[in-house]
């Protein structure tokens, strides 16, 4: 996978990434975005459009974020997750809950 969704997405699912995606890449959860390893171009144009630092290179991933990898390339698989190629609100609360570590527990797959 070249690049990897992290915990910081879930429930608040910034979409400004998707914009940008040359390939459309993502794939949309409901309260999660993950990233096509198959369809990803290893571009990063995604990485810095990100307000909440959601998206890192596989090689970059922080150390607390590792299984992340592996929970992106099973979402991918998911039939609750469709591609995503335009930009959306992010989810209703994002606010409350953009700041917090930790969320792995609230990830709907």
């Amino acid at each position: 996978m070249t690049h990897v969704v992290t915990e910081a997405c879930i429930r608040c699912k910034y979409t400004d990434c998707v914009d940008v995606c040359p390939v459309d890449c993502f794939l949309e959860g409901p309260n999660f975005l993950t990233i096509d390893p198959d369809e990803c171009i290893d571009c990063a144009v995604c990485i810095p459009e990100c307000p909440v630092n959601a998206i890192y290179a596989e090689e970059d991933l922080p150390k607390d974020q590792l299984h992340m990898t592996a929970i992106n390339a099973e979402l991918v698989k998911s039939p609750n997750f469709k591609t995503i190629t335009k930009r959306k609100e992010p989810l209703p609360d994002h606010e409350d809950w953009k700041d917090r570590t930790g969320k792995l527990s609230e990830l709907q797959r």
